[in-house]
């Protein structure tokens, strides 16, 4: 007979392999099939309770923001970890120039997180969510990769670009879906 250890804490083991009808006799394998469908039919399954870490990738654009909200409303349904991860953009162009470039993007990530305090505060009679804000420094595809890969993120959400240039480049949303690595969601 053969075995297979479930993954439920009241379940050790259960026969899976020939099973024998109620005269003795060994049973079709569609009617092993079905009893051992059966048997498992409360089976855990990976991503059926929900994500419970969702990535959302914000910038400050209208799109991001948008896809802040969805994430939120996600996270409050699913009792999920809302990560919002802004990745500041590393532009040596500018800082060849001599322009601040590490300010400007400090401060606008101090700008998102008061905005994101500001707007949970309103909210948290009405939602609660568990949120973490995250920075990092430069691409914002890879920011966002090593983002997800550090937390274990179940979602990623990110807005959809509002570059034209994108077209011919790829948006990050794009180079995110087309990596495969978790379901990703990009709202208009």
């Amino acid at each position: 007979m053969i075995c297979t250890r479930w993954a439920e804490p009241g379940v050790r083991w259960a026969p899976t392999g020939p099973l024998r009808t109620r005269h003795g006799r060994p049973a079709t394998a569609a009617a092993n099939l079905v009893a051992v469908t059966d048997q498992r039919h409360d089976r855990f399954e990976r991503g059926t309770d929900g994500p419970k870490v969702i990535v959302a990738g914000i910038d400050g654009s209208d799109s991001s923001m948008r896809a802040a909200a969805y994430a939120a409303g996600l996270a409050r349904r699913q009792n999920a970890m809302l990560t919002l991860v802004y990745v500041q953009p590393v532009m040596p162009a500018g800082a060849a120039l001599g322009v601040p470039v590490a300010d400007t993007t400090g401060e606008v990530a101090e700008e998102l997180v008061n905005e994101i305090r500001t707007a949970t505060e309103h909210l948290k009679d009405i939602w609660n969510v568990r949120w973490e804000f995250h920075t990092f420094r430069g691409d914002p595809y890879n920011g966002l990769v090593t983002a997800a890969d550090e937390l274990k993120a179940d979602a990623v959400v990110v807005g959809a670009s509002e570059s034209a240039g994108h077209r011919f480049i790829g948006s990050v949303a794009v180079r995110l879906v087309k990596a495969g690595r978790w379901p990703v969601t990009v709202v208009p």
